[in-house]
């Protein structure tokens, strides 16, 4: 009950009038400005700056550069292994198992429809009918640059316009189809693997999603899909390099192969960190 009270408001907010306001503020260079915006957001937020490289919170130019900030090379290993799948992201595991015939487990007896995560487009979903994904949550703490789990080839993005439920686990819990209803970017590749799609899920006070090859993604319009394809560009990213970060938190939704073993870590509620075994494929 708790959970639905929390939740309720979320479906009266104007979501994207918040956001854009948060977008705004949270790029004020104005010193004291950025300092107030700063001292908020530490004293509700615990941040590990120890790892971060630049350490001092006050160094960054505004909130939306330390939120984004850069780690140390050293801060997250790699796992080993020539078939390991990285973890993309820091967060916590909301759900990882296997797709059941298109369907998408979302917590409490609460899923969506596969075909409906990708924007309604067929040739995108058919390879992870009856495949595996993970949805990993970024709360404001987390570090918030995103990271590829293998080498891919970039063939596919696609913009997906909605809501910007929060996607906090008391409205995962609640709201129904919320991934399938917030506004996301859907980016497929080609790897070793074989198909896999990274879905970066928006939500309220998410600012902004960039991506490296593409930037901030600003769509000409919010009101219906945008998809471009990549045929006859060369775009290709390395194990582990970056390809996107959320201004702000959201969620990522990671789509694999039936190829693909989940790593035992991976199972709801645990915490995970860039760069640790997500999965193998075979």
């Amino acid at each position: 009950m708790l959970d639905y009270l929390k939740s309720s408001p979320f479906y009266f907010l104007p979501h994207h009038l918040i956001s854009w306001l948060v977008f705004h503020i949270a790029r004020i260079e104005w010193t004291p400005i950025k300092k107030l915006s700063l001292n908020v957001y530490l004293s509700l937020h615990e941040v590990n700056m120890g790892e971060a490289e630049e350490s001092n919170p006050y160094a960054y130019k505004n909130l939306n550069a330390f939120f984004t900030r850069a780690l140390k090379k050293d801060a997250r290993p790699f796992a080993s292994g020539n078939t390991t799948l990285l973890c993309p992201v820091d967060g916590t595991v909301s759900q990882a198992q296997p797709i059941k015939n298109g369907r998408v487990f979302q917590a409490k007896k609460r899923d969506y429809s596969l075909l409906e995560l990708v924007g309604g487009n067929e040739t995108l979903a058919k390879p992870f009918v009856n495949g595996k994904f993970a949805t990993l949550y970024l709360s404001p703490r987390d570090y918030h640059r995103i990271h590829m789990p293998i080498a891919g080839k970039l063939t596919d993005m696609v913009y997906v316009p909605g809501r910007l439920f929060s996607v906090a686990p008391h409205t995962v819990n609640t709201v129904p189809r919320l991934f399938a209803r917030n506004e996301r970017l859907v980016c497929a590749f080609e790897t070793e693997a074989g198909p896999m799609i990274m879905i970066l899920v928006g939500a309220i006070n998410v600012s902004a999603i960039d991506t490296v090859w593409a930037g901030s993604i600003t769509p000409p319009s919010k009101n219906k899909i945008v998809h471009t394809k990549y045929e006859n560009v060369d775009i290709r990213l390395d194990k582990g390099a970056e390809m996107g970060r959320f201004n702000l938190g959201s969620t990522v939704v990671m789509l694999m192969g039936e190829n693909i073993n989940l790593d035992d870590l991976i199972s709801p509620d645990n915490t995970v960190r860039m760069g640790q075994a997500l999965a193998t494929y075979s």
